[in-house]
Parts: structure tokens; C-alpha cells; sequence
């Protein structure tokens, strides 16, 4: 483009719904539609980028009002931009995701704005002719690891069919859906979603994993659900067998007494979710480990900035998931590419997609459990039009406004509480 200008001149937000397994974890249990939203930029010239984030109704108003906010400016205006998407949202607190850590007005606006900068950058790297990756800095590896992400997970939704992925209620369950999950996308390392069950049962799990995949990297991350002293017991019960532990327990503080008493470090997607978290956190010593996650530290370039700020610290990286589609899987793995000290494996949730998408095949793929880098221009990724459609009408058809893990849960089990700590 010759340095031209590129002004946005209109925004698609669509919210999308696809079929998702009956996951346990701590807040309860995934309904039967995960949610989404998946914004198109749409420049003067033509050019067009894609972004994706939560889908959640009142998540969504925002994105729409945001996206009449940020038409007029240019891609590169990510400050403007952001300024803009911060006076629309307000003092407003929209992060309501409770496996995603304490809520804030800064992170609410962080969340919003993600993925309007993620679609800029893929209409920036599609103008330039080079990928996402190059406009932060170049990749340091040609392939992202992900994880096999293990859950105890029912054999299918009350009074539908089993689904093709099975139960996973026991020790059994989990070691045979690793061996699912290992056989068809080839991964290396192994998370396991714990806070479901008594944490004893949790350790014979963990136990059972390290006796069935000697030498594979393995983690636990209980969201939380466990008291300090129950988190300490844990921790020093399953020296040997953990890569680290994913926030055992509620808090910096809490954290931090846990982190000073276990032999394996202490990673987190709850309790630093903001840069306001880094201070006290790393005054507590509370974790070795940050999960980064676009979605909620506003977006790519300010993700490389957290990045530099662990470097600084001394603090490892992986990276966080929740449900996602491919525009997603794209955005974190020319991050995790172009970001050289994030060491560990990166969580994903592709696999419990289970095909579904709304970008085209082909970009992405999975080799040895890593997924290669795209290449092409931008993101890489192209948005496939009849399945956009397609899951937009699941959406308004399948009666889920928010993502609501406790209350589906409360239908089958009326005494469950998402209370934490619980053990």
C-alpha cells in the first residue's frame, strides 16, 4: 500500500454458537453451545482482517458499540483506537469469566479492544505482505507446542447421545482420553482441568498420567479450588510429577504462601490479570509461571509487552485458552511464535471443537502436537462464509446468551456451589 492510509470504513461483528462436550471443572460444567464473536474490519481499499473474542451478550453490546466507535480511523491508530474503545466502554466491568481471574475496568476494555487490534494486524500484515508474526518482531520458532488439555468430562450431555470423545470420571477416563488426544494431534505435554473432585482423587490421577506417559511434561490447574494448606499438601504429594501447578488456590497472597512451600512452581491465569497484579505478585513471590492470553491483555501488542515485562521479572510463560475457534488458535500461535521466552507448551481447546470452525481448512494444522506458523500474509487464516452463516444461526436458534458453567450444572446436581475454596 505504499505507505497510504488505510481508514477502517466498516466493522462486522457476528456472534457465533458451536457444539461443545459436557467439561467439568470448577465452576461446573460447559453447556451444551460455546460462544463467540468474530469481528471483520473492513478498510477503504478493500482489504479486510479478522478477529475473535468472547461471545457472552453483554461482551457483545460492547464490541458493537466499539465498532461504530473505531470506523473513521486508521489500522495503524491502535492508540486512537484503543482511546476510543476505553471512553465507549467506560467504568463499566464486563469481565465476567470466572476461570479468567479477578475482574477490572482496565482488563474489561483490554478485552474488548483485543480483537479489533488483532484484525487490524491482519489487514497490516496482509498490506505489507508478510505475517502477523513479522509485524511483533519475527518468529523464534517455526511451530508453537500446544498441550493436550485433559477434563473430566461426562460421556455426553444429559439425554443426548454419547459423544465421540467418551467419559472421563476416573482415572481410567483420563489416561485413555490423553492417549485419544496424544494418538490424533501428536501432543508432547499434558494438562489435566482439576478442582472437579476430592483432590486425592485428582493426585491419583495425576499419578496415574505420569505412570502411563513417563517423561511427558504434566500440569493441574484446579482453578482455585483449594485452600492454601490443602494446595501445600497437594503440591509436596506430586513432587516429581509436575511441570508446575496452575493456581491451586484463590489470590497473590494466598499464592504466594503456596509458591513458598511446594517444589514445583506455581503458574497463573487468575490472580495477575493486569498489569496493576505484577507489583504485588512478584512482591509475594506468587507465581514462576504467567499464562498470557490476548484475549484478556489487550491483544497482541500489548501481550509482547507483558512479555517483556515477565523477562524483567524473571517469570517462565505458556498460554491460556478457553473455548475458541481458528481466528483465535491463528492470533496465539504468531504470538507465542514471535514471543522468545515463552518456553512452555501453550493450552488449547481446538481439539474439544472437534472440526468445527469459521475459517477454512488447510492453515492450520497440527504436527507432533505443535501447530506450524502460517506463513501468508496476515494472519494467515480465511474466513469461511457458510460456516460464519451457518453458526450464527445455531447461535440465535440455541438459547444461550452468557456462558453459564454453574447454573447448567445446578439442573443435574441442584446442591453444586462454584464456592472456592472448597477443599
Amino acid at each position: 500500500m505504499n505507505g497510504e492510509r488505510m481508514i477502517i470504513r466498516q466493522v462486522h461483528v457476528t456472534p457465533v454458537a458451536f457444539r461443545d462436550p459436557p467439561l467439568l471443572n470448577a465452576a461446573g460444567v460447559h453447556e451444551p453451545w460455546a460462544l463467540r464473536t468474530i469481528v471483520e474490519v473492513v478498510t477503504d481499499e478493500g482489504l479486510s482482517g479478522l478477529g475473535e473474542t468472547y461471545g457472552d451478550l453483554h461482551h457483545l453490546a460492547k464490541v458493537r458499540d466499539c465498532a461504530n466507535a473505531v470506523v473513521g480511523l486508521d489500522v495503524h491508530a491502535l492508540n486512537e483506537m484503543y482511546a476510543r474503545i476505553a471512553a465507549t466502554v467506560g467504568g463499566t466491568v464486563t469481565d465476567l469469566h470466572g476461570l479468567t481471574g479477578a475482574a477490572t475496568k482496565e482488563k474489561s476494555i483490554d478485552r474488548v479492544f483485543s480483537p479489533f487490534e488483532v484484525a487490524c494486524l491482519d489487514i497490516r500484515g496482509k498490506a505489507a505482505g508478510v505475517p502477523v508474526s513479522d509485524l511483533l518482531g519475527g518468529k523464534v520458532r517455526d511451530a508453537v507446542p500446544y498441550s493436550a488439555y485433559l477434563f473430566y468430562k461426562w460421556a455426553g450431555h444429559p439425554g443426548e447421545e454419547p459423544d465421540r470423545f467418551g467419559a472421563a470420571l476416573d482415572e481410567a477416563g483420563i489416561v485413555q482420553q490423553a492417549k485419544l488426544l496424544i494418538d490424533e494431534y501428536g501432543f508432547a505435554s499434558i494438562k489435566l482441568k482439576g478442582g472437579v473432585y476430592p483432590p486425592d482423587q485428582e493426585i491419583s490421577a495425576i499419578r496415574a498420567l505420569h505412570d502411563a506417559f513417563p517423561g511427558v511434561p504434566l500440569r493441574l490447574d484446579p482453578n482455585a479450588a483449594w485452600s492454601v494448606a490443602t494446595s501445600i499438601r497437594v503440591g509436596r504429594e506430586l513432587e516429581g510429577t509436575l511441570q508446575y501447578l496452575e493456581d491451586p488456590t484463590p489470590g497473590i497472597d494466598g499464592m504466594g504462601e503456596v509458591a513458598a512451600a511446594v517444589p514445583m512452581p506455581l503458574a497463573t491465569n487468575m490472580c495477575v490479570v493486569t498489569p496493576e497484579h505484577f507489583p504485588p505478585a512478584m512482591a509475594a513471590r506468587s507465581i514462576g509461571v504467567l499464562l498470557l492470553d490476548h484475549h484478556y491483555w489487550g491483544g497482541l501488542v500489548r501481550s509482547s509487552q507483558v512479555a517483556a515485562m515477565c523477562d524483567a521479572f524473571g517469570l517462565s510463560m505458556s498460554m491460556h485458552s478457553n473455548s475458541h475457534l481458528g481466528i483465535s488458535l491463528a492470533a496465539m500461535t504468531h504470538l507465542a511464535a514471535a514471543t522468545p521466552n515463552l518456553t512452555f507448551a501453550c493450552d488449547t481447546h481446538t481439539p474439544w471443537q472437534d472440526g468445527q470452525d469459521v475459517v477454512k481448512p488447510g492453515a492450520l494444522r497440527f504436527e507432533n502436537g505443535a501447530v506450524p506458523v502460517p506463513t501468508a500474509p496476515g494472519l494467515g487464516v480465511e474466513l469461511d462464509r457458510d460456516a460464519l452463516s451457518t453458526m450464527n444461526e445455531q447461535y440465535k436458534k440455541c438459547g444461550i446468551t452468557a456462558r453459564d458453567d454453574t447454573s447448567y450444572m445446578q439442573r443435574f446436581t441442584p446442591s453444586f456451589t462454584a464456592t472456592r475454596p472448597r477443599w
